[in-house]
């Protein structure tokens, strides 16, 4: 079915927004020894960059993606975009670390709010099926798109100047703006008269993520007893959260969703994938940098070649999706995936880049494979209420799948490395390099259950729901995983 041109506009838009998160995210990663030089900051304050944009990110999305359903997707898009541009440019006028930990944590809080709402509203605008399938592939490619851009913008702006990574954005988000005010549609609201907000739960729910993702984010910085207390209080919380969610009159978050396989499946996979993905980027960057001495730009257009998915995402995936289904296509991923992670186990300290190539394609094409195919597995058959939800908690799990393969792959790393020799840089890397690898095996491990539930090849994979109905009282299916 062809989109319309309005459907190609609202695209357009949300495409724009969630390549305007990647690139942010990319090109700060880029930057961090120009700030650290520049604002004198120590290595642990250093950390608290990325951790305080993790933390608001990861622990409000949940929070965000609900709050897209209750009071309206494209306000809640427009406003959070807003502020997601005004504390991004902010972060460049920093003079002092605390400064700009502090845009980077409401700049997550922003984007936390901004994602799910605009992945709500691609599958509420577009028909279920192969369009929205269609539309959701283009976006997570474009995603995938600004993280890989951004990798090579960011060594660019950052040789001359770190703030520009800050400042560049800006005119992007502008025009995104304007473009998102006249084209995005907006979204009938539900009708809460008579109905109180869960308050009780939105507290408790954002609490719990932001102690579980601050826990697994330091687990390597900090001692084992600050990590277990801050992870105890966490899962208390997250208990008392399912506690109020059972009673509440109408929950935040409906906890009967979490029935559905297909549904938990994908996010269990979705948070191995990410884990595993960020994991090993970071560790082929400490390499490439730390022992081998390449610059930042160098290392940016060495592992730009992972960005092959944002060609892939919108052209051969739809088309292998179409003849073998979602799930057989996400299993497909998730063995490149870890064929890319053991490939480069054996790294030595004098490889080529050549030899390096194969792992850098096959986790590109694995990424191509598996992240869009899982965002439309966790959202399909879904309701069009609890959308929002949906992509909320398909990112809650993406963010803490990350949080927790960096915290992994950083502890493993530093255990094994007595010294900071060449040899003794290499065991750690090499030590370090399981974690991914396992994470990536455990996921094909999960994937595997969704070939069991997918139906036939050459057809799309279904499962029954029973949440839903259609218009004659059968019962809804979607894809399965």
């Amino acid at each position: 079915m062809q989109m319309s041109a309005r459907n190609w506009g609202v695209l357009f838009v949300l495409c724009g927004a969630i390549f305007l998160e990647g690139i942010d995210v990319a090109m700060l990663n880029v930057a961090l020894p120009s700030i650290r030089a520049d604002l004198g900051m120590s290595t642990g304050e250093l950390q608290w960059v990325m951790s305080a944009y993790v933390l608001g990110y990861g622990g409000f999305m949940l929070l965000g993606g609900r709050a897209a359903d209750l009071f309206g997707r494209r306000r809640m898009f427009v406003f959070w975009l807003s502020v997601f541009v005004l504390f991004s440019g902010l972060g460049g006028f920093a003079t002092e670390g605390w400064m700009l930990i502090a845009a980077r944590f409401v700049t997550g809080v922003a984007a936390a709010f901004m994602t799910p709402a605009g992945l709500s509203i691609i599958t509420t605008s577009f028909a279920e099926g192969p369009q929205r399938d269609r539309a959701l592939l283009i976006y997570s490619g474009t995603a995938a798109g600004g993280f890989s851009i951004g990798l090579v913008v960011g060594g660019l702006l950052a040789a001359a100047d770190w703030r520009w990574v800050f400042f560049a954005p800006v005119a992007l988000s502008a025009a995104l703006l304007v473009a998102a005010l006249a084209l995005v549609p907006k979204s009938p609201q539900e009708d809460r008269a008579g109905q109180g907000v869960d308050l009780a739960g939105a507290i408790t729910v954002t609490a719990a993520i932001v102690l579980l993702v601050l826990g697994v984010e330091r687990a390597s910085h900090a001692d084992v007893g600050w990590t277990a207390g801050t992870l105890a209080a966490g899962l208390t919380l997250l208990a008392a959260f399912a506690a109020v969610e059972r009673r509440a009159a109408t929950p935040l978050v409906r906890l009967g969703i979490l029935r559905r396989g297909s549904l938990v499946r994908a996010n269990l996979v979705g948070l191995l994938f990410a884990a595993g993905f960020f994991g090993f980027q970071f560790l082929v960057v400490l390499y490439l940098q730390e022992l081998r001495g390449w610059s930042p730009l160098q290392t940016s257009f060495a592992m730009i070649v992972i960005g092959i998915d944002a060609i892939l995402s919108p052209t051969l995936t739809p088309k292998l999706v179409d003849r073998f289904g979602n799930a057989r296509v996400i299993f497909g991923g998730l063995l490149l995936a870890a064929l890319s992670y053991g490939l480069f186990l054996p790294v030595g300290a004098d490889w080529t880049y050549p030899m390096m190539l194969p792992s850098l394609i096959l986790l590109g094409l694995g990424f191509s494979l598996a992240y869009g195919p899982l965002t439309i597995v966790a959202t399909d058959g879904v309701a069009e209420s609890e959308q929002g939800l949906a992509g909320g908690l398909l990112y809650t799990s993406f963010q803490f799948g990350a949080a927790l393969g960096l915290s992994a792959a950083t502890a493993v790393n530093v255990a094994a490395t007595d010294a900071g020799s060449p040899a003794a840089l290499l065991d750690g890397y090499h030590a370090a390099l399981a974690v991914p690898l396992a994470t990536a095996l455990l996921a094909v491990a999960i994937g595997a259950f969704g070939l069991r539930d997918g139906g036939r090849a050459g057809t799309v994979p279904v499962a029954v729901s029973t949440d839903r109905t259609d218009g004659a009282g059968r019962p809804e299916t979607h894809n399965a995983i």
